[in-house]
């Protein structure tokens, strides 16, 4: 490859991997927190970080998708985009208990009609996953 005729083909290959090295990482240590603390999604960190090591560290994404408790639902996600039917009702019920929190607070009805779509159709889209 010329280096001329594609200089910023070149820059992209030689930040490329430290991207995505990078990008897996925080995402991973964010699931893996995940684990243990109820309100941070585990299973999309853990999908991003197999995403982004898939493009800079193979042997790493091996690892995740070969968990014995991190690996299925990464799986189930990228082979049929399913959701476990427990992740389903931890994460709709999760979103209930937001909004219900946000109208005892008292918001303001404009914020809670914006959160009320975006909750809603972000359960929408989970409910309607295939099962894992």
């Amino acid at each position: 490859m010329d280096k001329r005729k594609y200089p910023n083909r070149i820059r992209w290959a030689l930040l490329a991997r430290p991207f995505w090295l990078t990008l897996g990482g925080i995402a991973l240590l964010l699931g893996i927190i995940g684990a243990f603390l109820p309100v941070m999604p585990t299973t999309p960190l853990l999908i991003v970080a197999a995403f982004a090591f898939g493009k800079g560290s193979p042997r790493i994404r091996a690892w995740i998708i070969d968990h014995p408790h991190f690996g299925p639902p990464v799986v189930a996600w990228e082979e049929r985009g399913a959701i476990a039917r427990r992740h389903k009702i931890i994460a709709t019920s999760m979103m209930g208990i937001t909004f219900a929190g946000s109208v005892l607070f008292g918001l303001p009805l404009y914020v809670l009609a914006i959160q009320a779509v975006c909750l809603g159709g972000a359960a929408l889209f989970v409910l309607t996953r295939p099962d894992a």
